[in-house]
């Protein structure tokens, strides 16, 4: 490793991290405090693991020599709309697979709260109420996952043991091992024979409030839509407006606007179940994405192609 060498900035949480190819200069950055180097000197840029966007965004305009950004979430669109403003060529690459087993495992988590009543019962437990009630089950429901990535095939495997019949929506048709994937033009009419909706899509111009008004609608009396994606694949407004009528139940761990501001009506939206967009973090999230960023330097280093480029 020499002063020429190209600079890498991980995250502070790597701060134990090994195995690293030793061709390459590395400094840790934790978001808040001052830059450990010389940001123009950077080619390899690992933000650190934050929801604000403007952490991550702060040192862009001066990373003059930046070739990749290595994102350590799946969902990339906030980063990619501020590395648009970049007026140079950078390879952004997602962590897609890493967080979809305990994204998955809090999707199943939010059905099953909202299905079997537990934030009523947990109400009821603050006021010492012994409150016996019949709510609903899981087993042999219809499930509708939106996005059939890693995250729903994850979901799928996590439905299994409930007999549930799972149908699929991703962009385009087509067929898997465990079965056919549909197009989201069919929406409109899979979305009407759902008794539970779970979003699991990356959130793009095409699915930026996709379900709307007119979408929602179309859903089962009773159903249940539960967010694991982005928020803003949800009209809000439109949202709100079903939950308060008492026909739709929605369980969300991602939130439009996010993070969800205090006296935002959704808090207090009947039916409504809300997670503060932890989804991903889980304790085993760390060596995976350590994993990860250590397979993409040592490409960097060898000047391979790297894996999950999502834009140039």
């Amino acid at each position: 490793m020499t002063a020429s060498s190209p600079q890498v900035w991980l995250p502070a949480q790597f701060g134990s991290f090994t195995g690293l190819p030793g061709d390459l200069n590395y400094a840790r950055w934790d978001g808040r405090s001052a830059f450990p180097s010389d940001p123009a000197e950077v080619e390899f840029y690992v933000p650190p693991l934050s929801q604000d966007i403007e952490v991550i965004g702060r040192p862009l305009a001066r990373m003059t020599r930046l070739r990749v950004v290595q994102a350590l979430s799946s969902g990339t669109d906030e980063l990619r709309a501020e590395l648009d403003r970049i007026p140079r060529d950078v390879t952004l690459c997602n962590a897609r697979g890493v967080p979809a087993g305990s994204t998955a495992e809090l999707a199943l988590t939010l059905i099953l709260a909202s299905l079997r009543g537990i934030p009523e019962l947990l109400h009821a437990q603050d006021r010492e109420a012994w409150r016996p009630k019949v709510f609903s089950s899981l087993y042999e429901r219809a499930v509708l996952i939106v996005g059939y990535g890693a995250v729903g095939s994850a979901l799928e495997e996590l439905l299994a043991p409930f007999g549930c019949v799972v149908t699929r929506v991703a962009r385009d048709d087509r067929d898997t091992p465990q079965g056919p994937v549909h197009s989201v033009t069919r929406l409109p009419g899979l979305v009407a024979e759902a008794d539970i909706v779970v979003l699991a899509t990356p959130l793009t111009p095409e699915t930026r409030q996709l379900f709307d008004v007119g979408l929602l609608a179309r859903m089962k009396d009773g159903a249940l839509l539960v967010n694991v994606s982005r928020g803003a694949v949800v009209d809000t407004g439109a949202l709100l407006k079903e939950a308060h009528g008492g026909r739709l139940r929605a369980a969300l761990d991602v939130t439009d606007p996010e993070p969800l501001p205090p006296g935002h009506p959704l808090w207090g939206a009947p039916g409504v179940l809300i997670t503060p967009h932890v989804g991903a973090f889980t304790p085993s999230l760390w060596p995976r994405l350590e994993d990860l960023v250590r397979r993409q330097l040592t490409r960097f280093a060898a000047g391979a192609e790297l894996d999950n480029v999502v834009a140039r």
